[in-house]
């Protein structure tokens, strides 16, 4: 049986693993949901000086504390570096790291430099906190695809602002997870497309090369935990 740690994108929380999870422990795997510092449950302790560091020990700690070993490492969206830079510090513990419709933030560039800086800072309230886009706001191909409108509603009914300090410092990588198994769980592009990303130096795949990556295609909207929950647990339980 295998070990997950789960971590949520922007806006969200432990919460949105909810149906991945139960179906993992069904199957007999350990799951870890977790909420970062400053959002969802732990919404009460976001404040401007929160930084990348924080939400890497977030990660970092639940595997020390809970004494976990070979897990699976699972990032969707803007996770994806942070859990880039959690396997980074604790190497032998990840088995492999995983990212869902995301990818690896390149070393010495910051979350935020991938979203676009102009528009998160110009969109931030109260100067740190960077609110829940509008989901009609964010309907671009196959972004929204699979969400009812019950499940639109329980996002934008529990998002909290993301704050910006963890996302606008700059990741500062060793190479420690270089060579860890990596997978791609791809839900708006085809792994044709995401070839050709990488041809043109986009960032999130300028890193994608080697043996040690792979892309699994899974079509469905930008939140798979949300619109094809069994299924992804399916494709967790199968790397």
């Amino acid at each position: 049986m295998s070990t997950f740690v789960l971590v949520p994108g922007f806006w969200l929380g432990a919460w949105a693993w909810k149906d991945v999870v139960g179906e993992l422990r069904k199957a007999g795997h350990t799951a870890y949901p977790i909420s970062l510092t400053g959002l969802a449950d732990r919404a009460h302790l976001a404040s401007p000086g929160l930084t990348l560091d924080d939400h890497i020990d977030d990660i970092v700690n639940l595997v020390s504390y809970e004494d976990l070993h070979e897990v699976i490492l699972v990032g969707h969206s803007g996770s994806g570096g942070v859990v880039t830079a959690a396997a980074d510090r604790i190497p032998d513990r990840v088995a492999r790291v995983v990212y869902v419709d995301s990818g690896p933030v390149p070393n010495g560039m910051a979350q935020i430099d991938l979203v676009g800086r102009e528009a998160v800072e110009a969109a931030l309230v109260d100067g740190y906190r960077f609110p829940f886009v509008p989901l009609e706001a964010q309907d671009q191909g196959t972004r929204l695809d699979g969400l009812t409108p019950e499940i639109r509603e329980l996002m934008t009914a529990k998002a909290t602002d993301q704050p910006l300090g963890p996302i606008s410092q700059p990741f500062s990588l060793t190479g420690a997870v270089d060579k860890l198994p990596k997978t791609i769980v791809s839900c708006m592009f085809s792994e044709a497309e995401i070839t050709d990303l990488m041809a043109q130096g986009h960032p999130y795949f300028a890193a994608v090369t080697g043996p040690e990556w792979q892309i699994r295609e899974f079509p469905t909207s930008h939140w798979p935990m949300f619109s094809r929950p069994a299924d992804l647990a399916a494709l967790l339980m199968s790397l």
